[in-house]
């Protein structure tokens, strides 16, 4: 038998946080390791109980799932955890900064629940979770506040002409086989384009690399 996947779940709302207990510890591979209803309670729960993944609420008493999360796996931890935020539509200002802050992947709160599991099964894996169309409407709406970092001009980025196409359809919210049809390539080809971009740009995953592709203005 394989090992489950160990999941926290930290949302404040009791009935959302125990609905989502019980789907995930419904499923063979998965176990919820512990529930908590603010960020600091996530934090601390997470440095003892180390599970596989957080599933982490954006709006919460004590210390929100932003800096939850930057604490959990923001840059300079030493001891990174993975971390799957869900949020709504009416929050979508705060999920670019939770990418920011180091989240592998988001959800809405009314995606159904094979895609919770679906997304807590590829956080774990160690892929990110980018949904394409929620991809394109969040970080698209809000890149006019993206400022570019400085210097950053295309050609100072140290990737080739198909690494940047590749990184601006990354940066679109297109999926590798969305990639693949675009360019008329195998999604092979695109799976090293990816590993290629994420190891010279030294990101962890599709998700810093939407991020680092606002912040130096390879789409508008």
């Amino acid at each position: 038998m394989t090992v489950p996947i160990r999941v926290l779940v930290c949302d404040d709302q009791m009935l959302i946080r125990t609905g989502l207990v019980t789907i995930i510890d419904a499923q063979p591979d998965l176990e919820v390791a512990g529930e908590c209803g603010d960020g600091r309670a996530a934090v601390e729960l997470a440095g003892r109980l180390r599970p596989d993944v957080v599933v982490m609420d954006i709006r919460m008493p004590v210390l929100d799932g932003l800096e939850a999360t930057r604490l959990l796996a923001g840059a300079g931890v030493p001891q990174p955890v993975k971390v799957l935020v869900v949020t709504t539509f009416n929050l979508d200002e705060y999920v670019y900064e939770a990418l920011r802050a180091g989240a592998s992947g988001f959800l809405l709160k009314d995606a159904p629940p094979d895609r919770l599991l679906h997304g807590i099964r590829t956080v774990a894996a160690g892929a990110a979770l980018l949904d394409p169309e929620v991809t394109r409407q969040l970080v698209g709406r809000y890149a006019a506040r993206i400022r570019p970092a400085a210097g950053g001009a295309p050609e100072d980025i140290p990737l080739t002409p198909r690494e940047l196409e590749v990184l601006r359809l990354i940066a679109d919210g297109l999926s590798n086989s969305e990639i693949a049809a675009a360019l008329v390539i195998s999604q092979e080809t695109v799976k090293t384009f990816v590993s290629r971009i994420l190891s010279k740009l030294r990101l962890r995953d599709r998700v810093q690399a939407v991020v680092y592709a606002y912040r130096h203005g390879l789409v508008t």
